[in-house]
């Protein structure tokens, strides 16, 4: 018998067939020693990885119901955020009207002129209980930020670049301007 063409008998053959099942052993092993070290853990730590699995799923969930309630109450502040301004203001559009359906006579001038300030007084308080104040602008220096200038004029009362007329006056939203004033400027003779 020709031991040549019998596989088994080859040299060859028989390290590589002993290899191969040395390498399906150590799989074997790493796929055991896998199985092992997952049996490793105890009941204690399955229960503890089970708690930090369900905080993180309640955390995940409670983000996303802070960021859905942030989203609701940035559109209400859009919609309703002037609401405080707007009931203060509407106290003041009542007295209006009722001075507007009052007669005016020669009698009654001098006193409807005095409800008309009171009612301008009432209203400049309703907007500084909110925020909203006039910025000083008659004399003061002359700030880009804050003024318009419509032109300048030669002023003998106020130095250069100081404002000596208002056309319209300058409101501040706490600390941001929200409507520039227009101005005239002072300047030197030429």
């Amino acid at each position: 018998m020709d031991h040549s063409s019998d596989p088994k008998s080859d040299p060859k053959n028989h390290s590589n067939s002993s290899g191969a099942g040395a390498q399906q052993k150590t799989q074997g092993d790493s796929h055991g020693h896998a199985e092992a070290r997952s049996a490793e853990f105890t009941a204690e730590q399955l229960a503890e990885l089970m708690k930090f699995k369900n905080d993180y799923l309640y955390l995940a969930a409670e983000f996303e119901n802070y960021k859905k309630n942030a989203i609701k109450e940035r559109s209400d502040l859009r919609r309703f955020g002037a609401e405080r301004l707007a009931v203060d203001i509407l106290e003041v559009v009542d007295i209006f009207e009722k001075a507007l359906s009052t007669e005016v006579t020669s009698e009654n001038l001098d006193s409807f002129r005095k409800g008309i300030e009171l009612t301008a007084t009432q209203l400049k308080a309703a907007l500084a209980k909110n925020g909203i104040e006039e910025i000083p602008a008659l004399g003061k220096a002359f700030d880009p930020a804050v003024f318009e200038a419509l032109s300048s004029e030669v002023s003998a009362d106020l130095p250069p670049g100081h404002i000596s007329r208002v056309f319209r006056k300058p409101y501040k939203l706490h600390d941001r301007v929200i409507r520039h004033g227009q101005v005239i400027v002072a300047k030197e003779k030429e």
